[in-house]
């Protein structure tokens, strides 16, 4: 999402270092359904659902049963951010140590 602050800590992140990536806002275009499976092969599907975020505090979630899946499907802005990917490797969070690695 353009106003999380760790999507913009990443995007800095990459900028400063010269090197491009693309960014999705998921607000205008969700995770395909391959592109989900792929991520989910280092993450569960539950590592993906951001908890402590604003969307799901304001929706009450955390007092209802839902599966995962389908409420991430329907409403991309309960991911956490950023998901950055690097062939195939992936991360879930503002992860710079783990960039570090990438960017070598």
């Amino acid at each position: 999402m353009k106003n999380c602050n760790d999507q913009k800590k990443a995007l800095r992140f990459f900028k400063d270092r010269k090197i491009e990536v693309q960014f999705i806002n998921l607000k205008e275009k969700e995770i395909s359904k391959g592109e989900l499976k792929s991520i989910t092969k280092t993450y569960d599907i539950e590592e993906l659902l951001d908890r402590e975020g604003k969307e799901f505090k304001k929706r009450n979630l955390e007092y209802y049963h839902f599966d995962t899946l389908e409420l991430l499907m329907e409403s991309p802005t309960l991911y956490k951010t950023p998901i950055l990917r690097d062939r195939d490797k992936v991360t879930i969070g503002y992860k710079p140590e783990v960039w570090k690695e990438w960017v070598k």
